[in-house]
């Protein structure tokens, strides 16, 4: 018996049984640097980009596109037997993907990938939840003091030279009432922020809220119509669901109080543009900040140009020297994370869309 077991010691190193796969995942939207850094954090795992583009070294929010039908070819076979996404993929690309059991969605909304593969539920999704929040939220708070303080015009009159001091009627936040919309990470830092400025904070959301110092008085979607002609602001921060498409139309902004402020910031479906037009042609609202619109971009001669009480800037809000860091430390976290089995951080609810 025992040169039986040594005859079968040998024939083994021989014939060593294969290695286990390693955890294999396509990334589809970030730079060299960027998978660099991820590939150095997690050696065991199999980081594939075959779309990689050599520059610049940035993150892109949208599927990237092949370039060439080879590129499209090998992307797919790539793809074929693939455990996991980290970007945005486009349907026909999870269809490839018949192994995929996460896709990493590098922004916070994930409207634009509501698939059916995605929303049964067998397929894990996590998003880019509160990596731009801070920056988000410093936009929207600047928004609203660009208009208190008009300082937009300030920086157009500076190219006259001439210091004429004048009644302006600038306005003080202090007391007043801000209305956040959609109170999740970019809410909760609108919030902190404009309570350090003394502002009475009542967040609208559908979900059951911890108590906050920062949010005076919660209350859900469907009281929304009841709390508007309280704000003297209002900040649209919520994430684009079907429930949640259009909620600020026509009526809301009837209902919103005269001389009140209007601060779009996540997504330019939760809000009828052709309502905000009409809010601003009324002289109904005193102003208004939009990063998102409907549609993106902005189209030349758009009517919304053409009010000097209006500041647009062009879904950039994300911006901030902040969220690059923050982006790689998540990602390298749940590539760890799912290569050991464990419980990724940032879990999306596709079918409710956050």
């Amino acid at each position: 018996m025992r040169a039986w077991g040594v005859l079968a010691c040998s024939i083994a190193s021989l014939f060593p049984a294969p290695a286990a796969r390693s955890t294999k995942i396509v990334v589809l939207q970030m730079s060299p640097g960027d998978v660099a850094e991820i590939r150095e954090a997690n050696p065991d795992v199999n980081l594939v980009a075959p779309l990689t583009k050599k520059a610049p070294d940035v993150t892109a929010v949208t599927a990237d596109r092949a370039e060439s039908s080879e590129q499209e070819a090998a992307l797919m076979r790539e793809l074929a037997d693939a455990d996991a996404i980290i970007g945005g993929p486009t349907r026909e690309m999870l269809q490839a993907a018949k192994k995929v059991r996460w896709v990493q969605i590098l922004s916070a909304g994930v409207d634009e990938y509501r698939y059916p593969e995605l929303l049964d539920g067998r397929i894990m999704v996590t998003n880019g939840r509160g990596i731009a929040s801070p920056g988000i939220a410093d936009h929207a708070v600047g928004m609203l003091l660009g208009l208190t303080r008009r300082l937009a015009y300030f920086a157009e009159i500076r190219t006259r030279e001439k210091w004429e001091r004048r009644p302006y009627g600038l306005l003080e936040l202090k007391d007043k009432t801000a209305l956040i919309i959609g109170v999740g990470n970019i809410g909760s830092q609108i919030a902190r922020r404009v309570h350090a400025f003394d502002m009475n904070v009542i967040g609208v959301d559908p979900r059951e809220m911890p108590p906050s110092p920062f949010v005076r008085r919660m209350v859900y979607p469907g009281r929304l119509d009841e709390v508007l002609p309280l704000a003297d602001a209002v900040f649209v921060s919520a994430p684009l669901t079907p429930e949640s498409e259009g909620m600020m139309g026509e009526r809301q902004f009837r209902l919103m109080k005269k001389g009140s402020y209007f601060i779009a910031i996540s997504r330019g479906g939760l809000y009828r543009m052709e309502a905000l037009v009409h809010a601003l042609e009324s002289k109904r609202l005193a102003g208004a900040g939009v990063d998102v619109a409907t549609p993106e971009p902005l189209p030349p001669g758009h009517p919304l140009w053409k009010f000097n009480n209006v500041i647009i800037t062009p879904h950039m809000a994300t911006e901030t020297d902040g969220e690059r860091p923050r982006r790689l430390e998540l990602i390298k976290d749940n590539v760890r994370r799912f290569s050991r089995g464990e419980m990724l951080r940032n879990r999306v609810d596709m079918r409710r869309g956050y």
